[in-house]
């Protein structure tokens, strides 16, 4: 992009005062226009072809699938198009998961009113985003020996069905929520208590408390 192009955001969150109160702040730039928004990720998946955006701002859960899910779908259809995700989580739960899945950044929602212009327009330039707690972080872990996390080594539907029975959600609860079966998410139960060397619920939820994987 040119330093005076416009850059065309798309906002998929399924709260919509968050979406408003996004487009106030970006209301106050110029050089940033949002095109599009959608509420869950199915809109957001079908609207996106139509936007022709930049950015896409992205709701990291959505009601009816996770946002990694629904980002790995759009950098499939869309590789060249620069997706910064917004989350409540803390960036050390969700934010390395999003990079790796093809995020250009990641910024909490308590943030985004003093950092969200500046992100966006730095993913639409082709660079990435974090926080500068985020980045010192990353440059700390660099050459350190240490053997990874065990949540580390779950598929990023796993690591949500952790977090979620960790916060006291019962299997049922979940698969409503995630609008999925409770035979799927009694199998990534399963699948994420063998990973983990873990016997039960109990103990699922004695280790995300001990690693702050929830609040």
């Amino acid at each position: 992009m040119t330093d005076n192009a416009i850059i065309r955001v798309f906002i998929a969150d399924d709260h919509a005062i968050v979406r408003e109160g996004l487009k106030q702040i970006l209301a106050e730039s110029p050089d940033i226009i949002v095109a599009g928004e959608a509420e869950d990720g199915v809109d957001a998946i079908k609207h996106i072809r139509k936007a022709r955006c930049h950015v896409m701002l992205l709701d990291i859960s959505l009601p009816d699938r996770s946002g990694i899910e629904v980002l790995k779908l759009v950098k499939k259809e869309h590789p060249e198009l620069a997706v910064l995700m917004l989350s409540m989580h803390r960036e050390d739960q969700y934010a390395i998961r999003s990079l790796k899945a093809g995020a250009a950044g990641y910024l909490t929602k308590q943030s985004a009113p003093r950092e969200l212009v500046t992100a966006i327009r730095q993913v639409a330039g082709g660079q990435k985003y974090v926080s500068a707690a985020l980045a010192q972080e990353l440059a700390s872990a660099v050459g350190e020996n240490h053997d990874t996390p065990l949540h580390d080594t779950l598929s990023d539907r796993e690591y949500q069905t952790l977090t979620m029975i960790a916060s006291g959600k019962t299997v049922g609860a979940i698969a409503k929520e995630l609008s999925l079966s409770v035979k799927t998410i009694s199998e990534y139960r399963s699948r994420l208590l063998v990973k983990m060397k873990l016997k039960n619920s109990a103990e699922l939820t004695h280790y995300a408390i001990k690693n702050q994987l929830i609040e």
